[in-house]
Protein backbone atom coordinates (compact mmCIF):
# COMPACT_ATOMS: atom_id res chain seq x y z
CA UNK A 1 0.00 0.00 0.00
CA UNK A 2 3.07 2.08 0.55
CA UNK A 3 3.80 2.19 -3.00
CA UNK A 4 0.01 2.38 -3.84
CA UNK A 5 -1.66 5.92 -4.72
CA UNK A 6 -4.52 6.00 -2.41
CA UNK A 7 -7.58 8.50 -2.84
CA UNK A 8 -10.34 9.75 -1.43
CA UNK A 9 -12.55 7.68 -4.00
CA UNK A 10 -10.37 4.98 -2.99
CA UNK A 11 -10.83 5.31 0.75
CA UNK A 12 -14.64 5.67 0.07
CA UNK A 13 -14.29 2.17 -1.69
CA UNK A 14 -13.35 0.49 1.12
CA UNK A 15 -14.77 1.62 3.13
CA UNK A 16 -18.00 1.15 1.88
CA UNK A 17 -17.19 -2.59 1.23
CA UNK A 18 -16.13 -2.90 4.50
CA UNK A 19 -19.66 -2.29 5.35
CA UNK A 20 -21.37 -4.18 2.79
CA UNK A 21 -19.41 -6.57 0.00
CA UNK A 22 -22.29 -7.19 -1.53
CA UNK A 23 -22.83 -3.73 -3.27
CA UNK A 24 -22.88 -3.76 -6.96
CA UNK A 25 -20.09 -1.92 -9.05
CA UNK A 26 -23.11 0.39 -10.15
CA UNK A 27 -24.14 0.79 -6.21
CA UNK A 28 -20.60 1.53 -5.56
CA UNK A 29 -19.98 4.21 -8.34
CA UNK A 30 -23.32 5.97 -7.38
CA UNK A 31 -21.59 6.02 -3.64
CA UNK A 32 -18.34 7.45 -5.11
CA UNK A 33 -19.98 9.60 -8.13
CA UNK A 34 -18.29 7.60 -10.84
CA UNK A 35 -19.65 5.66 -13.96
CA UNK A 36 -19.39 2.30 -13.23
CA UNK A 37 -16.57 1.39 -15.41
CA UNK A 38 -13.75 3.14 -13.73
CA UNK A 39 -15.50 2.53 -10.70
CA UNK A 40 -15.05 -1.19 -11.73
CA UNK A 41 -11.57 -0.43 -12.80
CA UNK A 42 -10.52 1.45 -9.27
CA UNK A 43 -11.78 -1.94 -7.36
CA UNK A 44 -10.08 -4.49 -9.59
CA UNK A 45 -6.69 -2.23 -8.79
CA UNK A 46 -7.27 -2.44 -5.00
CA UNK A 47 -8.27 -5.80 -5.45
CA UNK A 48 -4.86 -6.34 -7.74
CA UNK A 49 -2.66 -4.13 -4.88
CA UNK A 50 -3.33 -6.74 -1.97
CA UNK A 51 -5.46 -4.45 -0.44
CA UNK A 52 -9.19 -6.23 -0.58
CA UNK A 53 -7.62 -9.99 -0.10
CA UNK A 54 -11.09 -11.44 -0.39
CA UNK A 55 -14.53 -10.81 -0.11
CA UNK A 56 -16.74 -12.97 2.45
CA UNK A 57 -20.05 -14.00 4.55
CA UNK A 58 -20.32 -12.45 8.39
CA UNK A 59 -22.17 -15.42 9.79
CA UNK A 60 -24.48 -15.43 12.80
CA UNK A 61 -22.88 -17.08 16.04
CA UNK A 62 -26.03 -17.32 17.64
CA UNK A 63 -28.32 -18.42 15.19
CA UNK A 64 -25.34 -21.39 14.47
CA UNK A 65 -25.50 -22.25 17.87
CA UNK A 66 -22.34 -21.02 18.86
CA UNK A 67 -22.91 -19.66 22.19
CA UNK A 68 -19.38 -19.52 23.54
CA UNK A 69 -16.18 -17.33 22.77
CA UNK A 70 -13.79 -17.39 25.23
CA UNK A 71 -9.81 -15.45 24.46
CA UNK A 72 -6.92 -18.23 25.69
CA UNK A 73 -3.60 -17.16 26.35
CA UNK A 74 -0.93 -19.80 25.74
CA UNK A 75 3.17 -19.97 26.79
CA UNK A 76 4.75 -22.38 24.80
CA UNK A 77 7.44 -25.27 26.55
CA UNK A 78 10.27 -23.79 23.95
CA UNK A 79 10.62 -21.66 21.76
CA UNK A 80 12.84 -23.82 18.97
CA UNK A 81 11.87 -22.72 15.85
CA UNK A 82 10.37 -26.06 14.94
CA UNK A 83 7.94 -26.03 18.25
CA UNK A 84 6.60 -22.71 16.94
CA UNK A 85 6.18 -24.25 13.48
CA UNK A 86 4.39 -27.40 14.78
CA UNK A 87 2.25 -24.82 17.10
CA UNK A 88 1.25 -22.65 14.37
CA UNK A 89 0.32 -25.30 12.47
CA UNK A 90 -2.07 -27.18 14.67
CA UNK A 91 -3.54 -23.81 15.22
CA UNK A 92 -4.57 -23.16 11.43
CA UNK A 93 -5.89 -26.78 11.80
CA UNK A 94 -8.41 -26.08 14.89
CA UNK A 95 -11.91 -24.63 13.22
CA UNK A 96 -12.57 -23.55 16.74
CA UNK A 97 -9.54 -21.38 16.62
CA UNK A 98 -11.06 -18.40 14.79
CA UNK A 99 -7.84 -16.22 15.83
CA UNK A 100 -4.13 -16.82 16.70
CA UNK A 101 -1.91 -13.93 17.31
CA UNK A 102 1.34 -14.01 18.36
CA UNK A 103 1.60 -11.19 21.23
CA UNK A 104 4.32 -9.89 23.50
CA UNK A 105 3.98 -9.62 27.23
CA UNK A 106 4.01 -13.10 29.75
CA UNK A 107 2.48 -15.65 27.19
CA UNK A 108 3.10 -16.53 23.75
CA UNK A 109 -0.53 -16.38 21.81
CA UNK A 110 -3.77 -14.79 22.40
CA UNK A 111 -6.68 -17.51 20.60
CA UNK A 112 -10.00 -16.31 20.39
CA UNK A 113 -12.15 -19.84 20.92
CA UNK A 114 -15.86 -19.77 19.52
CA UNK A 115 -17.93 -22.89 20.96
CA UNK A 116 -21.17 -24.10 21.14
CA UNK A 117 -21.23 -24.22 25.01
CA UNK A 118 -19.21 -25.17 27.70
CA UNK A 119 -19.08 -28.81 27.30
CA UNK A 120 -17.65 -28.13 23.82
CA UNK A 121 -15.41 -25.70 25.15
CA UNK A 122 -14.13 -28.34 27.79
CA UNK A 123 -13.79 -30.65 25.00
CA UNK A 124 -11.74 -28.81 23.28
CA UNK A 125 -9.37 -27.61 26.12
CA UNK A 126 -8.50 -31.49 26.70
CA UNK A 127 -7.68 -31.94 23.53
CA UNK A 128 -5.48 -28.84 23.41
CA UNK A 129 -4.03 -29.38 26.71
CA UNK A 130 -2.52 -32.76 25.10
CA UNK A 131 -0.49 -30.74 22.27
CA UNK A 132 3.25 -31.58 23.33
CA UNK A 133 4.74 -28.25 23.36
CA UNK A 134 1.99 -25.95 25.24
CA UNK A 135 3.38 -24.97 28.70
CA UNK A 136 0.10 -22.78 30.16
CA UNK A 137 -3.01 -21.98 28.77
CA UNK A 138 -5.52 -19.02 30.84
CA UNK A 139 -8.55 -18.72 29.66
CA UNK A 140 -11.09 -15.44 29.66
CA UNK A 141 -14.62 -16.29 28.79
CA UNK A 142 -16.60 -13.11 27.04
CA UNK A 143 -19.79 -12.41 28.73
CA UNK A 144 -21.06 -10.33 25.94
CA UNK A 145 -19.62 -8.56 22.78
CA UNK A 146 -19.55 -4.58 22.37
CA UNK A 147 -18.01 -4.37 18.84
CA UNK A 148 -16.94 -6.86 16.80
CA UNK A 149 -15.57 -7.16 13.18
CA UNK A 150 -15.02 -3.25 13.03
CA UNK A 151 -14.44 -2.00 9.86
CA UNK A 152 -10.51 -1.11 9.51
CA UNK A 153 -8.91 2.45 10.45
CA UNK A 154 -7.76 3.69 6.45
CA UNK A 155 -5.31 6.04 6.42
CA UNK A 156 -5.98 9.84 5.51
CA UNK A 157 -2.81 10.79 3.78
Amino acid sequence: MRNLKFDRIDRMLLEALQQDARLTTAELAELVSLSPSPCARRIRRLEQAGLIKRYRAELDKSRLGLTVTTFVQVRLDRHRQERVEAFEERMNDMPEVVQCHSVSGHFDYLLQVIVADMDAFEGWLRHFRQLEMVDTVDSSFAIRTVKENGSLPLPTH
